[in-house]
């Protein structure tokens, strides 16, 4: 079992920047994919970013190219998303996501506000 925590969300001004982090608990995994899904108001949950372990390249939405970056710290078990320059269209309910042997993982979210 596999369990997923986010933190770091909060409001911010339009052009400012907020880390969110997400530590991995449980069993450990040789091969994964992890990333980033985001879900506003009234839409569907979209991708933000996500590479698989080890090695892959990090892909990323074409809407936050250039303004996020995605990393992990292998010791601490945790992924970081840098986000710079954040939109109020950024605003949205932030989830870390794992697929571990064909297994999904979710974590429980958090809440990122972008407003002046």
């Amino acid at each position: 079992q596999v369990q997923l925590v986010e933190s770091g969300g909060g409001l911010v001004q339009p052009g400012g920047s907020l880390r969110l982090s997400c530590s991995a608990s449980g069993r450990t995994f040789s091969t994964y994919y992890i990333g980033w899904f985001r879900q506003s108001p009234g839409k569907e949950r979209e991708f933000v970013a996500g590479f698989r372990c080890c090695g892959g390249n990090t892909n990323y939405a074409d809407s936050v190219k250039g303004r996020f970056t995605m990393s992990r710290d292998g010791n601490k078990r945790t992924v970081y998303l840098q986000m710079t320059n954040l939109k109020p269209d950024d605003t949205a309910v932030y989830y870390c996501y794992a697929n571990i042997l064909s297994r999904e993982y979710w974590g429980q979210g958090t809440q990122v506000t972008v407003s002046s």
